[in-house]
């Protein structure tokens, strides 16, 4: 088969889709990797091909230059997604105004440079399959123009799925003619372009794959593929201290890339958290950004700091570890038998850090309220409380019995044939 993976040009959703895309390889497909230009060379550093469409409009560098949009950004995609966890949100005149608002704003800011070469592409080397990341319905659009098969691939919980479910149950529900739709009538015009209906799978796809475990997975009516989380995060050394096993209690630190690649910085007090953890009997591995090392007090014998460690290498070694809530991050931990405390923001990270704390694999503190007291006492708790690490290890068992990237292949074959629908 031929299969397109469409994206945005984000590395960090890039790296979600690299494990299976390798595994389409490997069993004898055609992959090619379309995004905007700026991301090419991350595509072939991971071994895969580039097909840039498009030109680059990079959306932080839109906000630094009108500085009243960074807020919607820091935020994440915000109204009306985050009624899927506020249901006293999910009003029909707040997720109207909200999917109005993401339509003029994420989705055209993202989409629009790369609509039409993604077409003009997928017209051209007909795929059988076209895989997106679930901001890009571009990919979507030029799998309705192709006759493709397609679907989407979370780097998160699905968020943008129960959002969508929530809007046409409350949509249903107004008289006919207050029964608007921006997203469907923002990609019925590009049906109207390219000579095709709008189908409400243009908006989910026709499945949805989900690298999360059960414990920690947001569903919606969607046909879902659960698919085991595969760590990759491009390039990275293995440094000869992480070599040697620790002779105290590890625990590692992150707080993401995203602070300081495109905010200001980080959102909680990083010295504070350093100096209090440093009184434990612990080795402290803190991955803090060049940019914020200045902050920090003086670094205590048993504080590692350094701006990146390849957090699948270190995690195995690590008795706990503190993170921002990233699926990622999450996910990737999840796949050892280590406590984790999550120091959550915004979008899907409350929800995540709530999951993985009911679950009992861990800790849940908003950064709103951390403090380097609550962090320090945190952490003893999950060193010293087997419970958390029983969670734990139950948490990794149920990731492991998911279907790796290379046994969900029959899948996607199968799928592929379902629901292609060649238009030449």
């Amino acid at each position: 088969m031929r299969i397109l993976v469409a994206l945005n040009p984000e590395k960090s959703y890039f790296n979600y889709l690299v494990p299976l895309a390798w595994a389409l390889r490997t069993a004898g497909h055609e992959v090619r990797v379309v995004s905007g230009p700026r991301l090419s060379a991350t595509v072939t550093q991971a071994g895969l091909t580039a097909v840039p469409v498009g030109h680059d409009r990079d959306p932080w560098r839109v906000a630094a230059n009108n500085p009243e949009k960074l807020g919607d950004l820091r935020g994440g995609v915000a109204e009306p997604y985050d009624a899927f966890d506020h249901p006293e949100k999910a009003t029909w005149d707040y997720l109207l105004s909200g999917m109005q608002d993401a339509v003029r704003g994420w989705h055209r800011l993202t989409n629009f440079p790369m609509i039409a070469g993604l077409v003009d592409f997928a017209r051209h080397w007909q795929p059988d399959l076209v895989l997106w990341e679930p901001l890009c319905y571009a990919g979507s659009i030029a799998a309705k123009a192709c006759g493709a098969a397609h679907g989407r691939l979370l780097w998160g919980i699905d968020v943008f799925g129960a959002t969508r479910e929530q809007f046409l149950l409350r949509k249903a529900s107004q008289p006919i003619e207050q029964q608007a739709d921006p997203l469907a009538g923002w990609l019925a015009g590009y049906g109207r372009k390219y000579g095709f209906e709008f189908t409400e799978d243009m908006t989910t796809g026709n499945f949805t794959i989900d690298q999360l475990p059960g414990s920690l997975r947001l569903e919606s009516g969607l046909e879902y593929l659960p698919m085991q989380y595969i760590p990759y995060g491009g390039a990275a050394v293995v440094p000869k201290w992480l070599q040697e096993p620790p002779r105290r209690p590890r625990v590692a630190m992150t707080l993401g890339l995203s602070a300081t690649d495109y905010f200001n910085g980080y959102n909680v007090p990083v010295a504070d958290i350093v100096d209090e953890l440093s009184t434990l009997d612990i080795e402290l591995v803190a991955t803090v950004a060049e940019s914020q090392q200045h902050l920090l007090n003086t670094i205590p014998d048993n504080v590692r700091i350094v701006p990146y460690v390849p957090w699948h290498a270190i995690v195995p070694t690590c008795s706990a570890v503190i993170h921002h809530a990233g699926a990622a991050t999450l996910a990737t931990t999840a796949r050892h038998p280590v406590p984790q405390l999550a120091l959550h923001y915004h979008f899907d990270q409350p929800f995540l850090a709530r999951k993985l704390a009911e679950h009992g694999a861990g800790l849940e503190i908003h950064t709103t309220q951390v403090t380097g007291d609550n962090v320090r006492e945190s952490v003893q708790r999950l060193l010293t409380e087997p419970r958390f690490t029983e969670r734990a290890t139950a948490l990794r068992d149920e990731m492991f019995t998911l279907p790796t990237p290379n046994h969900l292949i029959p899948q996607l074959e199968a799928l592929t044939i379902k629901h292609r629908t060649p238009v030449w």
